[in-house]
């Protein structure tokens, strides 16, 4: 079995995703750590399956896909947005939201902000969060691998605002600051979403004791 010792050197992570949006934002965030993150497709690893009905497993399974294939650490999250009125969809589910109701659908942001759109006309309730779920593995077969949740929340406008951010942004605002995630400028979103509380999380257990 191989160890979970933290001294593993982390200088060099393959980050388990090809998603350019969490790419950048990943990429801004670790930074400043002096951890250079690889993006698996740049070390021909293809994508892994995402079955599981939970962010956590989910996060799991692509971290010691991308590890095992690498030899190298491995950076995965999964994450979504949950809305209170549909009793948390789309969830796990919010990358592929419009192919899950029609199968001949192409994957897109504009589909599936176009579906959560029609599916809360006349609610009143329009509270949701943004959930991230990062596991950090040393090795593919970690038994302890390092895990932090981040939850940001909002409230879903019907009219989209704002050019920054990807996915479900437009339409997530922020009552506390009045702007949706897309409005804020990259490095304010970098300090404040779930991503950033989840890392915050998993740093902090990265950290010696």
């Amino acid at each position: 079995m191989t160890s979970s010792n933290t001294e593993i050197s982390l200088s060099r992570v393959v980050l388990a995703s090809n998603n350019p949006g969490k790419l950048r934002e990943f990429s801004a965030l670790f930074a400043p750590l002096g951890i250079e993150l690889v993006p698996q497709g740049e070390l021909g690893v293809p994508e892994a399956e995402e079955p599981h009905v939970t962010f956590v497993e989910n996060a799991l399974a692509k971290a010691r896909h991308a590890s095992r294939l690498t030899g190298l650490p491995a950076l995965a999250d999964d994450s979504g947005l949950c809305v209170a009125a549909l009793a948390g969809a789309p969830g796990v589910y919010s990358a592929r939201y419009a192919q899950l109701a029609d199968p001949a659908a192409v994957r897109s942001d504009a589909a599936n902000n176009a579906l959560l759109v029609s599916k809360l006309a006349g609610v009143a309730d329009r509270r949701a969060w943004y959930v991230a779920l990062l596991v950090l593995v040393r090795a593919h077969d970690d038994p302890r691998p390092l895990i932090g949740e981040g939850l940001w929340h909002g409230e879903i406008v019907e009219t989209p605002r704002g050019g920054n951010g990807f996915g479900y942004d437009p339409h997530f605002l922020l009552p506390e600051l009045g702007r949706t995630a897309a409005e804020l400028d990259p490095a304010e979103k970098n300090r404040v979403s779930h991503r950033a509380r989840a890392l915050a999380q998993l740093l902090d257990k990265l950290a010696p004791r």
